[in-house]
């Protein structure tokens, strides 16, 4: 039964949707027993390797050149709250509709967000199901036509994590999370549809003379989207650690994938700290980086410093605003942002939490369901003008 009945009446959308799932439906446990199967590549894509140009101001297709701009959403979870991983198998369905309606919105670009627990069953074991199951999902994105920004190694959900995780010691920890992405790698080195590995969400360290105890920082509506990648700086300096940290795990990525890109979703301390430098884009860490990813929430009357914030990332690297939404100001000081923005970065990718405007609008969710309505709205009109401007700039 299609998801949205509700309506009243299937849209052509939801009829597409019944069409891409007979397609995939077999993919639900799909690479159990042959993780290496070659991707099926739906003859009308446009689908294809996605690199940093040459002069590293911003990105394009290898095989023609022509400039890409990346223009999306984070599909991190749905309105219930729920993260993809628990309702993907059960619900594929629902997966499958909402890829539709991102692509409707104008997307070329999903942000997907894997928790570290779901791929990982316990030391040195990977979960084959899961990994057959993103299988499932990137087949579906080669079918639609929309790249992933695959972004790894999540704790959201405290009652996830293994205990037997966070009782390892740091250099333990770390030789699991480079399992997870070398499982990860393996299975989608050829993909078409996959834009980059993100090795994790806003990961962070501790202070010079600071040991920590948790490896999550704050939560933010239950969830915990910050992580320590080291509890204690042990006499090191922290472009040591950090850079010791993306050097094992790029390692790890490229022993099956050279191709596609890598990078780290940050928090912009130069926002919070003007004057503050980037750490994991610094010379010392980010040699193996491709492009610069920053999370930005501009505050209400603070556009110029966000603008001045993101400049610090611009760092001779093609840069995404990765995280992008009218959080702490208008929607009309994020259309400024945007706009004051687009000549440096490469690409803005805000949020779709599996519901569309038409959903908000015959919903009872008050002001929150009119501000989101509206938000993706203009992200629709937005991104057509936008990508089309910047894709044919030289």
């Amino acid at each position: 039964m299609i998801r949205n009945s509700h309506r009243g009446q299937i849209t052509l959308r939801s009829a597409l949707c019944l069409t891409a799932l007979v397609a995939v439906i077999g993919c639900r446990t799909v690479g159990s027993d042959e993780p290496d199967r070659p991707p099926q590549r739906d003859a009308h894509s446009a689908l294809g390797l996605v690199v940093p140009s040459e002069d590293g101001t911003g990105f394009v297709h290898s095989d023609s050149g022509e400039r890409f701009f990346v223009w999306g959403f984070n599909y991190d979870h749905d309105h219930e709250g729920r993260l993809i991983e628990d309702y993907w198998r059960d619900e594929w369905a629902v997966v499958v509709e909402d890829f539709h309606e991102m692509k409707a919105l104008g997307a070329n670009t999903v942000r997907i967000h894997l928790q570290f627990g779901r791929f990982v069953k316990a030391p040195g074991e990977l979960d084959r199901a899961a990994l057959g199951q993103l299988e499932c999902l990137m087949t579906l994105a080669e079918e639609v036509g929309l790249y992933i920004d695959l972004t790894g190694l999540g704790c959201y959900h405290k009652q996830d994590i293994p205990r037997w995780y966070d009782a390892l010691d740091e250099a333990a920890r770390w030789d699991q999370q480079a399992l997870f992405w070398e499982g990860v790698a393996r299975i989608r080195a050829r993909s078409p549809a996959l834009f980059c590995y993100d090795l994790m969400n806003e990961p962070i360290l501790p202070g010079k003379n600071e040991t920590e105890t948790d490896w999550l920082a704050g939560a933010f509506d239950g969830k915990y989207f910050v992580q320590r990648i080291a509890l204690d700086l042990a006499g090191r300096t922290r472009p040591e650690v950090a850079g010791a940290w993306v050097e094992k795990l790029v390692a790890a990525i490229g022993r099956h994938d050279q191709r596609h890109m890598v990078t780290v979703g940050v928090i912009p301390w130069a926002y919070t700290f003007p004057g503050a430098k980037p750490l994991f884009y610094s010379d010392a860490v980010g040699a193996g980086l491709d492009f610069a990813a920053v999370h930005f929430y501009p505050e209400r009357g603070k556009v110029d410093k966000a603008l001045e914030a993101l400049a610090v990332y611009d760092v001779g690297k093609p840069l995404i605003v990765e995280e992008m939404f009218p959080l702490k100001c208008s929607s009309e000081e994020m259309d400024e942002f945007i706009d004051r923005a687009s000549h440096r970065a490469d690409g803005f990718i805000s949020f779709y939490w599996g519901r569309t405007p038409a959903d908000y609008a015959v919903g009872t969710s008050g002001l929150a369901g009119a501000v989101i309505k509206s938000w993706l709205e203009y992200l629709h009109l937005k991104g057509g003008e936008i990508v089309r401007e910047r894709s044919h700039r030289q």
